[in-house]
């Protein structure tokens, strides 16, 4: 086994999945020289494209330029797990935890931009293999499985749909003999492939008449009187308003670098799965896996055959450390690869993986994405998904743009919206209590979840990990 895994690993391309294929779209030509707009949208990722969209269904003569700093995509949306969830809030727990009054109204918001979300899909043709399958939480341990069982009764009070499985019942649902039982939550979940959704969204934005331009990125954005001035290394942008969807990338506000840290997420994919070792495992369904642990996995079919398997080893880099040096990790892949196996032993000796990648995920302290106005109001940004931002990223660019336009709704009414994270502290702080919290993270997934004297210090004060 232990040979295997890295035998299995030895020959995987060092790139995204997602985004190694013949058909992506060709790149649009950098900024060169000044250039004036409506809007301004920094950022060619989920909430980039979003916002783009939806200014031009609101108001179509509305001049709007998108400038991507690499490739649209490139960053977390072409990196991830295409797990997309319709809690705006990272789940229920942390949603219920931290705006306990305003938490139905937060579902509710977050179960109408997922149907928002599944309306412009198929009201533009965008083909990115949505799956509504829903996803399983499995128990590995039997304290996890008291955590699991009142799951049912909990979604139906907000009107969700789940369903518990005792151990046969997981097992012929998918096949592990790690599995002790699952909850298999079935509304409000997804899976996508996000790179092509990140296709699809630049299409839209294109036909919709946005001017977008990658490799592009911008080297400063500033207050300019009436307008903002963003500047790339060839060219600028006055803008009269400026949403900033940026995540991870090092901010073009000062103010928002208190507020998110980049932490490295690691992810592989097998090659595809042939008929003898797809019946070895069952998962006809299709769903999403996920363990409840702090430090978990998640992973997934994709709709070509192959498995996706990836998390567990969260890394922060010392002084919010980002790069393309960090997307590789030796240690974390072939970790990876050993757990792969020993979830499925069957797959043992056959089944190789492919493709290896890592990518920077914008952490905050609060979980989930929360949003902020500069430069006298002009411009806006949301920041911070934690993770899952597939489909949370269009509530963030909605939330946005209403910001930098002054208007006033259900959403931005909330303190959900109206209020920050907690700051962390600089370096060397930063770094150190980090990393204390991810080994005491992984301290209580040894000792059946129990919490130490740090993690319940962080609860009480509101800062504690929800995964």
């Amino acid at each position: 086994m232990t040979a295997w895994h890295l035998e299995a690993l030895a020959t995987a391309t060092p790139m995204p999945y997602w985004l190694d294929r013949p058909d992506a779209p060709a790149p649009a030509p950098s900024l060169v020289g000044p250039a004036e707009a409506d809007l301004l949208i920094v950022g060619g990722g989920f909430t980039g494209l979003w916002a783009a969209i939806q200014a031009l269904e609101d108001d179509p003569s509305r001049d709007v330029v998108v400038l991507e700093g690499d490739r649209v995509g490139w960053g977390a949306s072409g990196r991830n797990g295409g797990f997309l969830e319709a809690s705006i809030t990272h789940g229920e727990e942390n949603g219920r935890s931290r705006w306990p009054e305003e938490y139905p109204t937060l579902h509710e918001l977050g179960a109408a931009n997922y149907a928002g979300l599944k309306a412009a899909l198929h009201r533009y043709g965008i083909d990115c293999a949505f799956e509504e399958t829903g996803v399983i939480a499995v128990a590995r341990a039997e304290h996890e499985v008291g955590w699991l069982q009142d799951g049912p009764s909990e979604a139906a009070e907000v009107g969700d749909e789940a369903v518990w499985l005792d151990r046969d019942a997981m097992r012929a649902e998918v096949d592990s003999p790690t599995y002790l039982g699952g909850l298999w939550m079935k509304t409000g979940n997804a899976l996508v492939d996000p790179a092509r959704l990140a296709f699809g969204l630049r299409r839209v934005a294109l036909e919709l008449g946005a001017r977008l331009h990658e490799h592009s990125a911008v080297t400063r954005l500033h207050d300019d009187g009436a307008t903002v001035l963003a500047e790339t290394a060839l060219g600028h942008v006055r803008a009269r308003r400026a949403v900033l969807g940026t995540n991870a990338y090092p901010p073009l506000l000062r103010r928002i670098g208190a507020y998110v840290v980049p932490v490295y997420d690691y992810v592989l994919v097998t090659e595809p799965l042939g008929e003898a070792e797809r019946a070895a495992i069952g998962w006809r369904n299709r769903q999403g896996l996920a363990d409840c642990t702090n430090q978990f996995h998640y992973y997934r079919p994709t709709d070509d055959g192959r498995i996706l398997w990836g998390g567990y080893d969260a890394v922060y880099h010392f002084r919010n450390g980002f790069g393309p040096r960090y997307e590789q990790r030796a240690a974390t892949h072939e970790l990876l690869a050993r757990q792969f196996f020993d979830t499925f032993p069957q797959l043992a000796g056959t089944v190789r993986f492919s493709h290896r990648w890592g990518g920077a995920i914008d952490t905050c302290s609060r979980f989930s994405v929360f949003f902020g106005t500069a430069h006298g109001g002009k411009t806006a940004y949301a920041a911070g998904y934690t993770g899952l931002g597939v489909g949370a990223t269009r509530f963030g660019a909605r939330v946005a743009l209403d910001l930098c336009d002054a208007r006033e709704t259900e959403a931005t009414r909330t303190a959900f919206v109206r209020t920050k994270p907690v700051p962390f502290p600089p370096e060397p702080l930063r770094y150190a209590g980090i990393t204390l919290t991810r080994r005491e993270l992984a301290r209580a997934d040894r000792n059946a979840g129990r919490r130490g004297l740090w993690l319940r210090g962080l609860d009480r004060l509101g800062l504690g990990f929800d995964s």
